[in-house]
């Protein structure tokens, strides 16, 4: 397995390992802005360099756009059932009018943080679509996106609805709402209660994490417009009391600037990250709406194999000269049920290896967030402290002359 590392940034990166070991490394970057309007969009740079002997060479550069991601991506949640397939950042219809320097990097980063994920996964690394995005020119990509159909030909916010439509039934399952054809089966319960909860508590903690980032802004702004109003202030006063006000409004646009780049630290290393684990949740709760379909599928297989049977038995008793097609459906159908219900367990055994690697990085990364903010915050609480008291000595003999 290649092991995956988190960077100071907080993106996760695969190692460049040494050429004796087995490696596969890739990296986005150099986002360009290409076209306008409505036809706008950002490419990328995909770097890729492995040793791995079904790749082309050691080292391949291709272009890649945000819709060449979702191909990706669909093409492995259709192939990889069980498996907890990374998620996307979502497709921003606001953004896409004005493609900010902010929303382009956090793009590029959460685009390489999927795309190393998927590069680290013992299964999917050996994906053919994977060497396919890794390698193939721009030309190729088109042709392959063009030509999908069923699920792959839907547009990204089309799939993001499928989802949400599969969540919504897994949902009324776990409520109560419906009662379809269920696992009785309490750890799997447990799971999906754990895994409900969890999407809350990260979007409530998200959401949070959001109006931090406000409110450093907002004060960043007022710090600034104030530090202008007070240097004014002191050009306009004489000798002491304007050079006092001259330092305060100095120093309160010194700290506008520590405010601003915090809130930027804050967004990028633990804004992000919630909101990324939040959507790995929501890729979750597809892979169970798959289970869910696996189960039924077994069970309503099972049942028609049942009734094939007993119907297969009256015909042999009464000898009549169907018996041959009969034994011909029922001995499709059982190969059939046996195939369903080993695709069903294939999806339960991946999903119990998933879960736990799953709540492993979870543990990992949420600690690294959290630790970033907690640093974060004490570094500029103790800038802001420092430069408050820097003026007190001069503030105070105006106050007292």
């Amino acid at each position: 397995m290649i092991t995956a590392q988190r960077s100071s940034s907080g993106s996760l990166q695969s190692p460049r390992s040494p050429s004796s070991q087995p490696y596969l490394s890739v990296l986005v970057t150099d986002p360009v802005k290409l076209g306008n309007g409505v036809q706008a969009y950002i490419s990328y740079r995909v770097i890729t360099k492995t040793n791995f002997p079904e790749y082309q060479g050691p080292e391949k550069i291709v272009i890649r756009r945000y819709s060449d991601f979702v191909w990706l991506r669909d093409r492995l949640f259709e192939k990889y059932k069980g498996i907890f397939i990374p998620p996307l950042p979502e497709k921003s219809a606001v953004e896409k009018f004005r493609f900010s320097a902010e929303f382009i990097e956090m793009r590029r980063q959460a685009l390489d943080l999927f795309v190393n994920r998927i590069a680290s996964h013992n299964e999917l690394q050996q994906s053919e679509d994977l060497r396919t995005f890794l390698q193939a020119d721009e030309e190729t990509m088109e042709r392959l996106r063009s030509q999908e159909t069923g699920i792959f030909k839907k547009k990204p916010a089309d799939l993001m609805q499928m989802f949400k439509d599969v969540q919504s039934k897994v949902s009324d399952v776990v409520l109560g709402k419906e009662k379809p054809v269920e696992e009785s089966n309490p750890e799997y319960e447990k799971l999906k209660h754990y895994v409900f909860e969890l999407e809350n508590h990260l979007a409530e903690a998200q959401k949070h994490a959001y109006r931090l980032v406000k409110r450093h802004r907002e004060l960043g702004q007022s710090l600034s417009d104030f530090g202008k109003a007070a240097k004014l202030l002191g050009a306009c006063e004489g000798q002491a009391i304007g050079k006092a006000f001259s330092e305060l409004g100095a120093k309160s646009e010194t700290l506008s600037v520590k405010l601003q780049k915090e809130a930027h630290q804050l967004l990028m290393n633990f804004e992000e990250p919630l909101k990324d684990y939040v959507r790995a949740v929501q890729s979750i709760k597809a892979t169970i709406g798959e289970r869910a379909n696996a189960f039924r599928q077994q069970c309503e297989l099972a049942e028609t194999m049942k009734l094939k049977e007993i119907n297969l038995d009256k015909l042999m008793l009464t000898r009549s000269d169907r018996v041959g097609e009969a034994e011909h459906e029922y001995k499709e159908l059982k190969a059939e049920s046996e195939e369903a219900t080993r695709r069903f367990e294939t999806i339960v055994r991946l999903m119990n290896e998933e879960i736990v690697r799953f709540q492993e990085q979870k543990t990992q990364d949420m600690g690294i967030a959290f630790h970033e903010f907690a640093k974060g915050q004490a570094r500029l609480t103790n800038s802001i402290a420092d430069a408050w008291r820097s003026l007190l000595p001069k503030l105070e003999a105006c106050s007292s002359a």
